[in-house]
């Protein structure tokens, strides 16, 4: 955590090692991660273990939503008016389940891969947690039905007893597909503690200490229970994030078009053991469930109106055989990761995930999952505004790839000499630090490489400061940079500097340092 220097610098006075930022006391975020067996998230829960040494994961949950539920193995038939079934003219339901493949186990079968690969991946970071304590946290929430949180399941116990526990910090809780086992938990705390001297103190507790990190709201819980209900609790839904989504090829740049193509994930991804072999990308010929209308993605070779023929609902263009599929639940975990932004610190500090807006649940504002087409359209509206902007959004989707590929390479590599590893950035001096309008302020940063590589660096101002217009950075390509405090600044404001590192491996890898300078009264 960010710690608050009340120090009062004069003009021209460099900020030498009153603190180093590293050696803070920093706790990791705890994190519990709720899913579907939709193809991205069985991408996104790969890359999410790949970091599961910047996090403390309290739990892996299976959850359903409106486009998988397993049902009750009964023969009790389902539906709801307006979903995926209805919507696309497929006329399937009411059925007893919708695209939930028998025993499934995508969570336990890539943390069985995240096991074979657990001594290579502990070689070049201690952090990694056991396989065991992962298989653990395993547990299935509410996938009966959609939207359905009628019932408490072992999924929804862990999630209650995490809220519930006195551990210090916030709890993270995202959600990738449906919310009814996270409504289920916070249903059974306040059915329990409602009538009773406590619950006042429990609701303020929880709503202090949850965040609940939504991709869409993907069985109508999120705005029928959770919202009106704990309207304190934090949501954060992300914009800004790269485009980790369906379709990302379709509008990707000249830079980020290469870390998509079939070359690349085979290099970086699909190549690299247990893991790589589970991570779905275009033409595999793997289909989540038997018969699944909607799941075309493993085939290749066919063209829209052949697919259609064949009886598959065609929502995106087939794209080229081994390429990008999605990871669309990444937004939810990327300002987790260790890499010096502490973007989890606040929702619009901004990182590899995006940073958050403000939402309106009360008016059902979710949006559910969309198609490709959709999502590439926003994000050429997204794009087209950021123009517009004095501090555009930095595209962080190139140094989260690198990162990736170079983890997964590490989960195949058993020397720590024959991988890259990330560069160490820190700052001499406090990382929040009250300074003067008009002030020169002198920036010392430090940087190492655990390969012995160069690393070069370069400060830049993100756009998460409460000024928001530009300011001027002198040498800003060297570690002792200086910043100019503007003079139309106003007591209160805050800017974010950010000390950029790079190394020189392969790939290249990056790493930060954020610094917070807060304007002092006059």
């Amino acid at each position: 955590m960010f710690k608050i220097f009340k120090t009062i610098l004069a003009t021209g006075i460099s900020l030498f090692a009153i603190h180093s930022a590293k050696a803070q006391d920093e706790t990791k975020p705890r994190i519990i991660i709720t899913a579907d067996p939709e193809l991205d998230d069985n991408n996104s829960m790969i890359r999410f273990l790949m970091y599961s040494t910047d996090y403390q994961i309290e739990g892996l949950v299976y959850a359903s939503s409106q486009f998988h539920w397993k049902g009750d193995g009964k023969g009790t038939l389902w539906h709801v008016p307006g979903r995926e079934y209805d919507r696309f003219g497929m006329n399937e339901c009411p059925c007893e389940s919708w695209r939930w493949a028998k025993d499934e186990r995508f969570i336990h079968d890539i943390v069985d891969a995240y096991a074979k690969s657990y001594v290579n991946l502990k070689i070049h970071n201690k952090n990694f947690p056991t396989p065991e304590y992962l298989k653990s946290r395993i547990k299935y929430g509410n996938i009966d039905f959609d939207g359905d949180f009628s019932k408490d399941t072992p999924g929804s116990e862990l999630i209650k007893s995490t809220i519930m526990d006195n551990k210090p910090g916030k709890l993270y809780i995202a959600a990738w597909g449906g919310a009814s086992t996270i409504a289920r938990a916070l249903k059974s705390i306040r059915e329990q503690y409602e009538f009773t001297t406590e619950w006042e103190n429990i609701k303020s507790k929880i709503s202090r200490k949850v965040v609940l990190l939504p991709s869409g709201d993907q069985d109508d819980t999120f705005g029928s229970y959770i919202r009106p209900n704990w309207p304190e609790i934090e949501y954060r839904q992300f914009r800004d994030s790269p485009n980790y989504g369906y379709g990302a090829q379709l509008r990707a740049n000249e830079t980020n078009k290469p870390l998509l193509t079939p070359a690349w994930m085979i290099e970086n991804i699909i190549s690299k053991g247990a893991l790589g072999s589970l991570y779905r990308v275009w033409g595999d010929g793997k289909q989540m469930v038997k018969g699944d209308k909607v799941d075309y993605f493993g085939m290749t070779g066919y063209t829209i109106d052949e697919l259609k023929k064949m009886g598959y609902f065609v929502w995106m263009p087939p794209q080229e055989k081994g390429s990008w599929l999605g990871e669309g639940d990444n937004a939810t975990f990327m300002n987790m990761l260790d890499n010096g932004l502490f973007a989890f610190e606040k929702g619009d500090f901004g990182g590899w995930g995006g940073r958050t807006r403000s939402i309106a649940l009360e008016s059902n504002a979710f949006a559910a999952e969309t198609t490709a087409e959709q999502m590439a359209a926003q994000m050429g509206s997204r794009n087209e505004q950021t123009k517009a902007e004095v501090l555009p959004f930095p595209d962080f989707f190139a140094k989260a790839q690198n990162s990736f590929a170079a983890r997964m390479k590490w989960s195949v590599t058993s020397k720590f000499a024959d991988a890259n590893h990330e560069p160490k950035v820190s700052f001499l001096g406090p990382t929040k630090i009250m300074v003067n309008v008009g002030q020169k302020i002198k920036l010392n940063g430090k940087v190492s490489d655990p390969d012995n590589q160069k690393v070069s660096v370069k400060w830049i101002q993100m756009p998460a400061g409460t000024y928001t217009n530009r300011v001027e950075i002198l040498n800003y390509e060297t570690l002792q940079a200086e910043v100019l405090v503007p003079k139309d600044a106003i007591a209160g404001q805050t800017i974010h500097i950010v000390l950029e590192a790079t190394d020189t491996g392969s790939p290249t890898l990056t790493q930060y340092q954020r610094i917070v300078l807060e304007i002092r009264s006059r």
